[in-house]
């Protein structure tokens, strides 16, 4: 039996979106990260890119414009040039920031959090070893999309990492993880854009928490088109009501809540749910 559920013993986990991102403070960041954690945060996101030389950077792939200026990807990059980038403040303006090393990244948690390892698909047997060399198996949350050739390759180099597949569906992936022995499957994170979705219904919920699974979810804004909560939002429960935001997710029975405020979340737990925080 799964036992990451028992293992929470009720609590509501906040995990941190990219770090904490604010004024001169760029996502995935070193001073980011430092940031999440004096908050409180129980979990870490950080993003990884992997440079032409094979070297992994936390860098979320494809925003290269957006948080360094670049017109080039990491990906595209060797070690020399990425080494030359600055990462941007919220006003665009460079700050003194350097695209950390995710060996540094992940050297600053160890011990002091769980990390949501995002991107992991991208080089699973890399990021693996490192996982692996830094003693940090069992901090981390490692994710994939429900693909069969990311599972191989699970249990070819991760198969003891808790591991959690990202859903836009259904389809089955809970009963079929949580059957294979060679994957530490934990739970899952959904996505939903309607109240009407499955992973909003408590049949599904029950089921994997029966199962000792955890579910995470979203309320983060990336596109206001594209809600992964069904609009109980960061949005909603920072400029509203956080009982419509965050409160409806908790009061649903979700896990984990990925947010860009954390310690507002965090302070929001301690007040309306003490026995979760």
């Amino acid at each position: 039996m799964n036992d990451y559920l028992s293992a929470l013993n009720g609590r509501v986990l906040v995990a941190a979106h990219r770090g904490l991102a604010a004024g001169n403070v760029p996502c995935n960041s070193i001073p980011g990260y430092k940031a999440a954690l004096k908050t409180g945060a129980d979990v870490i996101e950080l993003d990884v890119s992997k440079s032409l030389d094979g070297t992994l950077y936390c860098f979320h792939p494809g925003m290269e414009k957006r948080f360094t200026g670049s017109d080039k990807h990491i990906a595209q990059m060797y070690d020399d040039d990425v080494k030359k980038l600055r990462l941007l403040n919220m006003d665009g303006a460079a700050t003194d920031q350097k695209v950390p090393l995710l060996r540094d990244a992940l050297m600053l948690i160890k011990d002091r959090c769980r990390v949501n390892v995002d991107k992991f698909w991208d080089d699973i047997p890399g990021i693996s070893a490192l996982i692996r060399e830094l003693g940090m198996n069992d901090q981390v949350i490692i994710k994939t999309a429900a693909r069969e050739e990311y599972f191989a390759l699970i249990r070819q180099y991760a198969p003891d990492m808790p591991f959690m597949p990202v859903l836009f569906s259904e389809g089955g992936v809970h009963e079929a993880l949580i059957k294979d022995r060679k994957i530490r499957y934990i739970g899952a994170e959904v996505i939903f854009g309607s109240e009407s979705s499955a992973f909003c219904q408590l049949e599904y919920i029950d089921k994997l928490h029966r199962d000792g699974c955890v579910i995470w979810v979203n309320p983060i804004i990336y596109d206001y088109c594209h809600q992964l909560t069904a609009g109980h939002s960061d949005d909603v429960a920072v400029s509203e009501d956080e009982n419509l935001g965050w409160g409806w997710l908790i009061d649903k029975g979700y896990d984990i809540l990925q947010t860009d405020f954390p310690l507002q979340l965090k302070r929001y737990i301690q007040t309306k749910y003490p026995d979760r925080a």
